[in-house]
Order: structure tokens, then C-alpha cells, then sequence
């Protein structure tokens, strides 16, 4: 009888083997595909956040740069209405940047382009204002310039962040 037993239990075993298979083939597809979609989704992330970060550090750097190239001309008092196009046309690239990345950067990285754009929309608006002759408070081109240099640490800060959050560490 131990034979006979032994022999149904193997059938049994071989038979709920053969039924279970597929069901833990599928289940372990399933489980794949979940994890394909988590890393997918992850790499996708990563690669808007870098997208994001790339954008915002060149139209900063951008807008930094024609700013300081503004405030020189309005100093010598060669600035154009070409200069003055320019310098807008950057600064609403690094606004358009800087409220994209709003939607997809974390917090740390949103108070180090904070604290940057602070910087950078006060000189603007003072370099505005100059530009038309309306400073009320006597400041000059020359004066704009040593504020601005404030916009640099927060650049290389907001550019560390940046990348510390992509992995990248020196």
C-alpha cells in the first residue's frame, strides 16, 4: 500500500505541477513587467530632472550673462534697443525654465534657484530703471554690477545642487 500511496502522491505532485506552472510563469511575468515599469519610470524621471536642470543652468548663465553685458553698455552708454531685445528675450527663457522646473525639482533645488532669481529679477528691474533714467535711489550701472556679483555663489550653489541630485559628486 505504501507503494500504491507513494506513487498517487507523486502523480498528484507531477499533475498540480504541471496545472500551477503557467500560473507561476504568469505570475512571475507579471511581477517582471511591474518591475520593468518601476525602473522604466524611474530612468524617466531622472532623465526630465536632468532635462529641467540643464535648461534652468544654461538659461540662468544666459540671462546672468547678458545682464552684466547690459549694465557694461548702459554704463558706457552704448546700449540698443538690439541689447535691450536680448537681454528679454533671455530673461523670459529663464522664466519659462524656472516655472518648468518648478513642476519636477525637489525643494532644495527650488530654494537655491529662489534665492538666485532674487538676485537676478532685482538687477533686471534695477538695470530697467537705469536704463530709463528713473532710479530713484541714485544707483548706477557700476553699482548694479557689484550687486550682481551676489548672482555667482547662488549660480555655482544652484549648479552643485544640481547635480549632487543627479548623482554627480566631485
Amino acid at each position: 500500500m505504501s507503494t500504491v500511496i507513494a506513487a498517487m502522491i507523486t502523480a498528484v505532485v507531477g499533475i498540480l505541477g504541471t496545472l500551477f506552472a503557467p500560473l507561476l510563469q504568469q505570475r512571475m511575468t507579471a511581477r517582471q513587467r511591474v518591475e520593468d515599469a518601476l525602473t522604466e519610470d524611474r530612468r524617466r524621471r531622472f532623465e526630465e530632472r536632468r532635462a529641467a536642470y540643464t535648461a534652468m543652468n544654461r538659461a540662468s548663465r544666459q540671462f546672468h550673462t547678458l545682464l552684466k553685458d547690459a549694465l557694461h553698455r548702459i554704463r558706457d552708454d552704448v546700449y540698443t534697443d538690439e541689447d535691450r531685445v536680448r537681454l528679454e528675450e533671455a530673461r523670459r527663457d529663464y522664466r519659462d525654465r524656472y516655472a518648468e522646473a518648478q513642476m519636477i525639482v525637489p525643494e532644495r533645488v527650488l530654494e537655491a534657484s529662489r534665492e538666485l532669481n532674487t538676485v537676478l529679477a532685482g538687477i533686471d528691474a534695477l538695470a530697467k530703471r537705469i536704463d530709463r533714467g528713473l532710479q530713484s535711489d541714485g544707483k548706477t550701472a557700476a553699482d548694479a554690477l557689484l550687486e550682481l556679483k551676489e548672482a555667482e555663489p547662488r549660480l555655482s550653489a544652484m549648479r552643485r545642487i544640481m547635480r549632487e541630485d543627479l548623482g554627480i559628486f566631485d
